[in-house]
């Protein structure tokens, strides 16, 4: 018996987190020219475009980055702590809910290190970020990349997949009476948390390795303009 119902709680889990996602994929999206002004004003990050990150410190951005992933981690476990009290019946639009909320922060996160999502390319990247925070292995996937309307179905697939098992004997806690709330605050927000450091740290890796890049470019750019001219 307790096997069937971990075996119906992973099966509602899952779906739960495909839904959610496939919703996140089509519906929800972070505003870059609002999240902008936000960066400028509530984070008083001084610049006028997303470029401009390059020329901050990294430690800024990081503290940036850090203040997104506790606002999601705060609204998430609101969510949580709403829905917990439903118990099991209300996992899935739940986890819907939860979907968004992680996937709002990491396109935040994304926005913060400089990387847009205007091309199907940044989208694809940016599930590709997704996936890395889940701890999924999508190489397989990636030759595929290209078309974004076939590559992103199948990483959410392997996303939701990988998530149900990973928070499954987690949640199988809130058939608790009383405390499937404070269970639920408490899931929610370690779940974004998770998610966020994990998404920060692809993201991080990528704008350091592009900022080294720029920098070797400018080196060799300075080196061949220093180089003597000959006359014949």
């Amino acid at each position: 018996m307790a096997e069937q119902r971990k075996s119906w709680l992973w099966r509602r889990v899952e779906a739960g987190m495909l839904k959610g996602l496939t919703r996140a994929y089509s519906t929800v999206r972070v505003d870059p020219d609002r999240f902008l002004l936000q960066l400028r004003t509530a984070y008083r990050m001084p610049i006028s475009g997303y470029h401009g990150v390059y020329s901050l410190e990294i430690g800024e951005i990081d503290v940036v980055a850090d203040s997104v992933i506790r606002g999601g981690m705060k609204v998430a476990a609101v969510e949580g702590a709403g829905f917990g009290l439903g118990g099991l019946i209300t996992i899935v639009p739940d986890l819907g809910i939860l979907s968004a909320i992680t996937m709002r922060t990491i396109q935040k996160l994304s926005l913060i290190y400089g990387f847009q999502f205007n091309t199907d390319d940044e989208i694809a990247e940016l599930w590709v970020a997704a996936a890395s925070a889940a701890g999924v292995d999508i190489s397989r996937e990636l030759l595929e990349r290209e078309v974004v309307n076939r590559f992103v179905p199948r990483v959410i697939q392997r996303i939701a997949a990988k998530a149900s098992a990973e928070v499954v004997e987690k949640w199988a806690g809130r058939v608790i009476p009383l405390a499937s709330s404070a269970i639920g605050a408490g899931l929610n927000y370690w779940f974004v948390r998770a998610w966020g450091q994990r998404a920060k740290a692809h993201f991080r890796e990528r704008h350091l390795l592009l900022r080294q890049r720029a920098l070797q470019e400018a080196w060799a750019a300075q080196g061949q303009a220093s180089l003597p001219t000959t006359t014949s």
